[in-house]
């Protein structure tokens, strides 16, 4: 899933980063279709005119390690 976009991604980083750090930019295929400040922006302003699941939401972050979520869970056994 989002394999298109992702790719688009990767072959544009520095350019976005150039442009857009720290923002959250819309890729559908293999178009930007817009910049937005928040995730709640990015997301109401895509489904204005795309279904969710048929578009891709991405932080702009200075470097590849900002990119890895890291999860903690406090499960005990």
């Amino acid at each position: 899933m989002f394999e298109t976009e992702t790719a688009f991604y990767n072959a544009h980083k520095q350019e976005f980063r150039a442009k857009y750090l720290n923002k959250r930019i819309v890729i559908q295929n293999e178009t930007l279709k817009g910049v937005y400040d928040t995730d709640t922006e990015a997301y109401a302003e895509a489904t204005r005119t795309m279904r969710p699941g048929t578009f891709a939401i991405k932080v702009v972050t200075s470097t590849d390690a900002d990119e890895i979520a890291h999860f903690t869970s406090r499960v005990y056994a």
